[in-house]
């Protein structure tokens, strides 16, 4: 099994400035922020990066100035998926995997593929790509859910290496986790389950919250990865009030606010996101400190 992309892997966000531009510098203090924090690899564009709204050059920028201020070293997941599959196939064709570890690619949305288009989809991807691939099922977002039958099949590819789940259906993740093959990667989609799903098999997340606080969240996941569910059980517990904030508005609208608040970058979104609200904004300073994930929230 695959363990560079056991523990937690953070869907880092894209900071924005006034003008909607990327904000390089603030990409950098969040990716040392993680860094930092000891969380396990990072997930470049994925949903929480806006991929949707960051063009093919900007995406490649952001990949390059990952590379070059990755201090620890981190392994690499980079989002390379769509709803057209040559042009996915292209994209793996056009870009640099050198200092890529492995990508994460979406199901297709939009056109509601059954299973042997799904099937056929991923299997393109993972033929043509020079990294392993994550699956990525999200089914509100795509509008389909690839069953866990569809899953346990791609899963026999020897280029796809795992999953990123996020059907936050825990009985689904029990089917997963029971058919597949003992070294393919069940990997939590959602913060607040990550934490049940290792129970059942799980090696950790990919997560949004992370972003803001890397260490208590890497800590709780930690230990949950080393049978101390007693201890990751009451740390999750500081996490449910928050993290139902993070979506009200959007993501990564809430996960942004957020990281304005702590100093380190502006909620900037772009359309049609829209940035949080300053009712949001003081919602969350006080689930922030009376839940003790901040001592200070000025």
């Amino acid at each position: 099994m695959d363990t560079r992309f056991h523990g937690v892997g953070v869907a880092i966000v894209t900071p924005f400035n006034n003008d909607l531009s990327i904000d390089f510098d603030g990409f950098g203090r969040v990716v040392q922020h993680i860094s930092d924090g000891g969380v396990n690899y990072i997930v470049l564009q994925g949903t929480t990066g806006e991929s949707p709204t960051v063009t093919k050059t900007e995406k490649k920028q952001l990949l390059q100035y990952l590379k070059e201020h990755n201090s620890k070293n981190l392994p690499i997941v980079y989002g390379v998926g769509g709803n057209v599959t040559p042009d996915v196939v292209a994209t793996i064709k056009d870009t640099d995997f050198e200092g890529v570890d492995a990508i994460l690619s979406v199901c297709p949305y939009y056109n509601k593929p059954g299973k042997k288009g799904v099937i056929e989809h991923f299997t393109r991807i993972a033929d043509a790509s020079p990294v392993p691939v994550i699956l990525y099922n999200i089914p509100p977002r795509t509008g389909i859910n690839m069953s866990p039958e569809t899953i346990c099949t791609l899963a026999e590819h020897p280029n796809i290496i795992g999953v990123k789940e996020a059907s936050c259906v825990i009985e689904q993740c029990m089917e997963i986790a029971r058919d597949k093959p003992d070294d393919f990667l069940l990997i939590s989609g959602d913060d607040v389950q990550a934490v049940p799903i290792i129970s059942i098999g799980g090696v950790g997340v990919m997560s949004v919250i992370a972003n803001a606080f890397p260490t208590r969240f890497t800590g709780m996941v930690n230990a949950a990865l080393q049978g101390d569910f007693r201890f990751a059980q009451k740390e999750l517990g500081h996490f449910l009030r928050i993290d139902p904030l993070l979506y009200e508005e959007g993501n990564p609208v809430g996960v942004k606010k957020i990281l304005e608040i702590l100093g380190f970058i502006s909620s900037n979104v772009r359309l049609p996101l829209y940035p949080g609200s300053d009712d949001l904004g003081e919602r969350m300073k006080v689930v922030l400190q009376q839940d003790n994930l901040v001592e200070l929230v000025a």
